[in-house]
């Protein structure tokens, strides 16, 4: 018994060790369109409320079995404004939490020193009111997809640093008292960095 599990483990080693594990970090820009959540949104003016621009920050998973097709999980911290239009205009930071995961096609195959990806997959947003807390779970959560391209870069034997946009869309939260039309679009254009196996 022993001998046919070394045997089976000689055939999958190489294999299992050619897979390419990545962990990393990114930090960028959270920019959103089509952000109205009251329900006029065809009279911009006195009374709309929508969300802004933000930071993002986040971290990614990857493993790339293939020489030309990958997979990642992530998650990230994104940062925004509840704004309300005037008179009196007011803004109160609130928090989108988003867990992702992606499938990814590369242009080059792996090991290559630069690496140009397409990559789409599904995600969830948490949307945090201001005054809320996700850890007790007041958040409002809208599912969805993500769609975009980013590139690769080896700096050093096991470092990297890697440039993405991605558009992810999902449902508006209403909060229980908007009324909100259409989707919400939120761009990420951000850099990172990461350790690679």
């Amino acid at each position: 018994m022993n001998k046919i599990i070394l045997i089976l483990f000689s055939c999958a080693a190489p294999s299992l060790f050619a897979q390419s594990f990545e962990a990393g970090v990114s930090l960028g820009e959270s920019v959103l369109h089509n952000a109205v959540l009251s329900p006029d949104i065809f009279t911009p003016g006195p009374g709309n409320i929508s969300l802004t621009d933000g930071f993002r920050f986040g971290f990614r998973i990857g493993l790339n079995p293939y020489r030309y097709m990958g997979a990642e999980f992530g998650y990230a911290y994104n940062r925004t404004q509840f704004h309300v239009d005037g008179p009196p205009t007011s803004e109160q930071g609130m928090a989108i939490h988003q867990g992702f995961g992606d499938g990814l096609i590369y242009a080059t195959k792996e090991g290559s020193g630069i690496r140009p990806f397409a990559a789409a997959g599904v995600q969830f947003s948490n949307f945090v009111p201001p005054g809320a807390s996700a850890s007790y779970g007041q958040g409002q959560t809208k599912f969805g997809f993500n769609y975009g391209a980013g590139v690769k870069v080896k700096v050093a034997t096991n470092w990297l640093i890697r440039f993405d946009f991605r558009q992810y869309e999902s449902g508006k939260p209403d909060f229980g008292v908007f009324n909100p039309h259409g989707r919400l679009f939120q761009n990420e254009i951000s850099a990172g960095v990461a350790f690679a196996l």
